[in-house]
């Protein structure tokens, strides 16, 4: 059962890994600047997301063990990018960018966790 569920989320990680890369990417094209726009957007709504499947998982049981942890643990852990998170600040204080530092740090913050609670919110209404 361990060596399935490692299976799974290690599908799922990669291909919401991917996904990450190709976001990040054209946002950068999009919009060229300091401040990491693909990565706080991708938190943002891979919060979000988490939250729908967490809530699509409580809701008559839709979701099995397994497509539960593919989807959050694999999908969703493999596109959200706190570690990249945590390096793009070191980079923004590093280049003496508070004020970007700031509003990424505290927007990725309070926005993914609203946006997780939207998500679950959302849900629950359907």
């Amino acid at each position: 059962m361990m060596l399935k569920n490692v299976l799974i989320v290690g599908i799922g990680g990669g291909m919401g890994s991917i996904a990450r890369y190709l976001c990040q990417k054209y946002f950068y094209q999009l919009h060229p600047h300091p401040f990491p726009f693909g990565t706080f957007i991708v938190n943002i709504f891979g919060c979000f997301l988490i939250g729908i499947f967490y809530a699509l998982s409580e809701k008559g049981n839709l979701f099995t063990p397994e497509w539960r942890i593919f989807l959050t643990t694999g999908i969703c852990g493999g596109f959200t990018t706190f570690s990249s998170f945590a390096y793009e600040n070191v980079t923004l204080l590093r280049a003496s960018d508070y004020l970007y530092f700031g509003l990424y740090a505290a927007g990725s913050v309070a926005l993914g966790i609203i946006a997780a609670f939207c998500g679950i919110a959302l849900l629950k209404l359907l």
